[in-house]
């Protein structure tokens, strides 16, 4: 566990240092050839019933460069929020503890790194592309029951390849966007008798460019 947790410091560290001199180089270069995007965001968490329920509390934001007509490259950060309710029940804490409860469930995602994006495409006004973002994502996964709750926190790496389509009516700068994708991250955490060991989700952005 303590290698673990070197090896996730050291990571967020290196994260950290490789969003600070993109931003230093994207300071340094024209800014016609760099674009934002805004997206709302749709999701729903897989491999784990803790909150496994489709829901659109997110979104979505990436810096990009194009370095080439066909590549682009910066910076991303995304949140998510989703929810699941569990009627009463008795759960087993222990071989000598029992809580009898209804629990409203609530999964945090905050993933954030390094994105890429090929475009299939140069056309002026649609441009499909794939794409990967790499990183870290900080989760809080929370259960509330009767007047209290419990939650526990984790940070781990961050992957998501994506599929998506970039759109621009007039041929300028800006546009609409669209995207589906899957991400996985390595997050741990606990709460009451659900443990969560890694973190896989699906989803779909629709959003602005500008």
């Amino acid at each position: 566990m303590k290698t673990m947790d070197k090896l996730l410091k050291k990571a967020l560290f290196l994260c950290v240092v490789l969003l600070g001199l993109s931003a230093r180089s994207f300071a340094q270069c024209d800014m016609s050839k760099m674009s934002l995007k805004v997206d709302w965001q749709m999701n729903a968490p897989l491999s784990t019933d803790f909150a496994d329920k489709l829901s659109g509390w997110g979104m979505n934001y990436e810096l990009t460069y194009s370095f080439t007509p066909r590549w682009e490259a910066g910076l991303f950060a995304s949140f998510h929020t989703n929810h699941k309710y569990i009627g009463r029940q008795t759960l087993a804490l222990s071989p000598t503890e029992s809580l009898t409860t209804d629990q409203q469930r609530s999964a945090f995602q905050v993933p954030f790194g390094l994105t890429a994006a090929f475009n299939l495409s140069t056309n002026r006004y649609c441009k499909p592309y794939i794409g990967v973002k790499v990183g870290a994502m900080f989760a809080r996964n929370t259960t509330y029951y009767a007047a209290t709750g419990l939650y526990d926190d984790g940070w781990g790496f961050y992957v998501s390849p994506e599929i998506g389509l970039k759109i621009y009516p007039t041929g300028k700068h800006w546009g609409f966007h669209i995207a589906g994708y899957y991400s996985y991250a390595t997050n741990q955490t606990q709460t009451l008798t659900v443990p969560i060991d890694g973190q896989s989700n699906v989803g779909f952005r629709l959003g602005v460019i500008f």
